[in-house]
């Protein structure tokens, strides 16, 4: 079953078949992302690429997307004039670049969706994630999080050909 985002009455949530569950989106809110830094969480359907988790926080998740533990110097191209923009690339990284390896445990699970990288459009948006949700569910820069617990039911339910629907 796709993993559906939308909003409700009650906020942002996340259906996997197991009943909704509140999670965060971009400060814009959903809807359709045109440039890097606007705050939404791209409308769409996308296909889930990868799994990283933090190894030294928890256990590999039971999930079928192709997963590795994150490392240290792990980060993601949010330049829109590199080469390798909206890719995994390793710090030090000349240009900007998210770190990966946080202190706040939001990505201590993160699940990549397959927006705007096939092809990549420079300036179009990068680094959008399934991550874990801050407490308060405070807004994301346009990825969608949810608590720990609910990110790691919701991949774990994942079969082949599932994607994530934002609307």
């Amino acid at each position: 079953m796709d993993l559906i985002v939308k909003n409700s009455p009650i906020g942002p949530i996340m259906d996997w078949g197991q009943g909704p569950r509140r999670c965060a989106v971009g400060s814009a809110g959903i809807g359709p992302k045109l440039r890097e830094g606007d705050g939404f969480t791209p409308t769409g359907t996308y296909a889930l690429r990868n799994l990283y988790w933090r190894a030294d926080r928890l256990s590999k998740p039971l999930c079928i997307l192709p997963a590795r533990a994150l490392a240290r110097d792990d980060g993601w191209c949010d330049a829109p004039d590199d080469p390798h923009y909206n890719q995994l690339v390793k710090h030090p990284y000349p240009v900007s670049a998210e770190h990966l390896w946080r202190d706040d445990n939001l990505y201590d699970l993160i699940a990549v969706v397959g927006f705007n990288d096939q092809p990549v459009t420079p300036g179009r948006g990068s680094a959008i994630f399934l991550h874990v949700a801050h407490d308060g569910y405070t807004h994301t820069a346009g990825c969608v999080a949810l608590t720990r617990h609910d990110l790691l039911a919701a991949l774990a339910q994942l079969k082949t050909g599932d994607r994530v629907r934002i609307s």
